[in-house]
């Protein structure tokens, strides 16, 4: 099984940061992707990062390096998850929080994985779920917002869009928003080792748990 990482945007991507620049997407999701990826390789799992470059590859450049794996190996010898974070408005700090991640609509072997990773997160995010409701009652939240978004309105816990890289891929795909980087309270838990640590976590073992035999 080949597993591919895709690290959202690049150094040249305009905005996609918090508001105190103290984080940027590219940089965070680079990061990310690189643990995973080292860490699943140390358990001795063929995986890779999608977008080694640190400027911005098109969506159509990834979903052709996607496509070639499935090309070499087959389509169910390849998954790919994309790590974003997520964001509610325009620059500005915001009251919206939590982790979640997306297939492509109608169910198919990524809403599996996608499954497998959410049940990872929510043994990961233990100490995030803990603190939620607290920073909640300070207004750190909105009141309907929870650790963990979910979507069962097809029967499990993604949500469904169309990204590209969702919809033009031949294998499974699952793009992760890991919380928000417009949130105060989220930034700070994404930067801090614990953080850091729990994202790490929960993509490395939700992919392990989705590979293991009879899992799918």
């Amino acid at each position: 099984m080949k597993i591919l990482i895709d690290n959202g945007h690049g150094n040249n991507t305009p905005g996609k940061c918090s508001p105190d620049q103290s984080l940027r997407e590219y940089a965070y999701a680079r990061e990310i992707a690189g643990r995973v990826v080292d860490a699943l390789k140390a358990k001795g799992y063929d995986a890779e990062k999608l977008v080694p470059e640190l400027t911005d590859v098109s969506l159509a450049e990834r979903a052709r390096r996607v496509n070639e794996w499935c090309g070499k190996l087959g389509a169910n010898n390849v998954i790919v998850v994309s790590i974003h974070c997520n964001a509610a408005g325009n620059g500005s700090w915001m009251a919206a929080g939590g982790w979640c991640a997306y297939t492509s609509p109608g169910q198919t072997k990524a809403d599996l994985l996608a499954t497998a990773l959410y049940d990872a997160a929510e043994v990961a995010l233990t100490d995030y779920k803990e603190i939620f409701p607290v920073l909640k009652t300070k207004g750190a939240y909105g009141a309907n917002q929870k650790p963990i978004r979910t979507d069962y309105s097809d029967g499990d816990p993604d949500f469904e869009a169309r990204f590209y890289i969702l919809m033009k891929t031949k294998c499974p795909a699952v793009l992760t928003e890991s919380l928000f980087q417009d949130n105060k309270a989220d930034v700070a838990f994404l930067l801090s080792d614990e953080g850091k640590g729990a994202i790490t976590q929960l993509h490395v073992e939700g992919i392990i748990n989705y590979l293991k035999p009879g899992a799918k």
